[in-house]
């Protein structure tokens, strides 16, 4: 890895956990959607993450606060790019809809109840939680190499 091959891979994971932190913010916020353009509730979205092996290969991860969600999701081979984390994909969480009753709402179907997205807002404040976390310590390394660079320099002048 070259000198400011931790700026890279920090950058990119910094990339990627702001889109994690976007996509929960949706789930949110769209957390009592019963009608969308595409018909039905909303549904949950979640990131996957592609690591670069160092291969040229990558292995997608799945990226939530869910214990039902796999580990991982699948490796598949592709071009090399640089060293990091890149969102592969933003997928739709399979989770049936939850029926709650209210047979006065307008999306309530013939026996009154009305399809509620599948959210829970504890797990998605822990998903964001992680996102900032991870965020936060990623700036926090390209600091510290910043720092290391300037310190390096340093020496060199003398």
């Amino acid at each position: 890895m070259n000198l400011f091959g931790l700026m890279t891979t920090s950058g990119s994971a910094m990339q990627a956990e702001r889109m994690r932190a976007e996509v929960v913010a949706a789930n949110m916020a769209n957390a009592e959607t019963t009608r969308t353009a595409e018909g039905g509730p909303y549904r949950r979205q979640q990131v996957v993450f592609a690591a670069d092996r160092g291969d040229g290969s990558f292995l997608n991860s799945m990226v939530s606060a869910s214990g039902s969600m796999p580990a991982s999701i699948g490796a598949n081979s592709g071009m090399a790019v640089a060293p990091g984390v890149h969102v592969s994909a933003v997928v739709t969480d399979p989770s049936p809809p939850l029926k709650r009753y209210d047979p006065g709402h307008p999306d309530a179907d013939a026996e009154g109840y009305v399809s509620y997205p599948d959210i829970n807002p504890v797990a998605e404040m822990v998903d964001l939680m992680g996102a900032t976390r991870a965020y936060g310590l990623n700036g926090s390394a390209v600091q510290a190499e910043k720092s290391m660079i300037a310190s390096a320099l340093e020496i060199v002048k003398t």
